[in-house]
């Protein structure tokens, strides 16, 4: 199962109730953190989750409301003696930007492994899931990303048994490991059915309406994607400044064929999203006006 949690929901600059954009995924036993705006630390106190299992962190781009909170937490982890390795995952540059920020946090007991995202779109395995970062549109190099978590097939013991294969290795065939015993090699699909439906989780802000984001987003269980304006006359504004309005999120979800959209990264001017939000739901019926620390458990469906 995926734990997903939006820390916070702002855009531009954290407000008293409002804190900047920044997802957080548990899965396995650890913890993917996309975007660290100001405030991210709070945001995840707030919500009662541990920043122990953070072992990566995704930035989206290099604007102050989405990694200025970097500093702070890579010194919070050392507080508290982190010594394991942690991932950083970003645009091209990420390495510089990451050290100009580290001049206020210099010395860190754990290292810090930077991975610069190369062309229009990269994929990353990492601890048990796949991590997807796609080129968005934004006044600056800008990536959205999708997590997603497979789901072998079924085992079948029948054919397991056929085929005689020996059932003290029936969990590593599971797991997707071949085996080989006196010279014969057992492999995962002698015993597996076809492949079930995993999970998916996706995510963009800071851009505008794009086919890469209809492209990966397709069959989403969860696309959170960002509603800079929700008003009904900021449509211009969204295209000066390359951000989206309620309705082009809705559009993009309806497009892609996913099952809910939590709408994010909302303007310090809209004070009650969920006052916009039903124009985008007669585009989109499942739209969320989402709030600071919503939480949803993902789970496989049931065969």
């Amino acid at each position: 199962m995926l734990e997903v949690c939006l820390l916070g929901t702002g855009g531009m600059m954290p407000l008293p109730y409002r804190w900047l954009t920044s997802l957080m995924v548990r899965y396995n036993g650890s913890s993917l953190l996309v975007d660290c705006g100001e405030g991210t630390q709070i945001a995840i106190k707030e919500k009662g989750w541990s920043f122990k299992p953070i072992d990566v962190i995704c930035f989206t781009h290099f604007h102050g409301d989405h990694i200025s909170g970097l500093p702070g937490l890579l010194l919070t982890m050392g507080n508290a003696d982190r010594t394991e390795p942690l991932t950083l995952i970003g645009p091209k540059g990420l390495e510089r930007v990451v050290g100009a920020l580290r001049v206020i946090a210099p010395e860190l007991p754990f290292k810090i492994n930077c991975i610069e995202i190369n062309g229009p779109a990269e994929t990353f395995q990492l601890n048990g899931y796949r991590l997807k970062a796609f080129k968005v549109n934004h006044n600056v190099t800008c990536y959205g990303y999708t997590m997603e978590v497979d789901r072998a097939g079924k085992f079948d013991v029948e054919r397991a048994n056929a085929l005689a294969v020996p059932q003290r290795i029936w969990t590593r065939l599971q797991k997707g490991e071949e085996v080989t015993i006196d010279g014969v090699c057992y492999t995962p699909e002698m015993v597996l059915g076809p492949a079930r439906k995993g999970l998916k989780v996706t995510y963009c802000t800071d851009t505008r309406p794009t086919q890469s984001i209809v492209e990966n987003g397709t069959g989403s269980d969860l696309f959170i994607c960002e509603g800079m304006y929700g008003e009904p006359d900021k449509d211009k504004k969204a295209k000066e400044y390359k951000h989206m309005t309620f309705k082009e999120a809705a559009t993009l979800a309806k497009k892609a064929n996913v099952k809910e959209l939590w709408l994010t990264h909302y303007s310090p001017s809209l004070n009650r999203p969920e006052e916009y939000v039903e124009d985008a739901k007669n585009i989109f019926k499942n739209t969320i006006a989402a709030k600071d620390r919503r939480t949803v458990t993902l789970t496989f469906e049931e065969a």
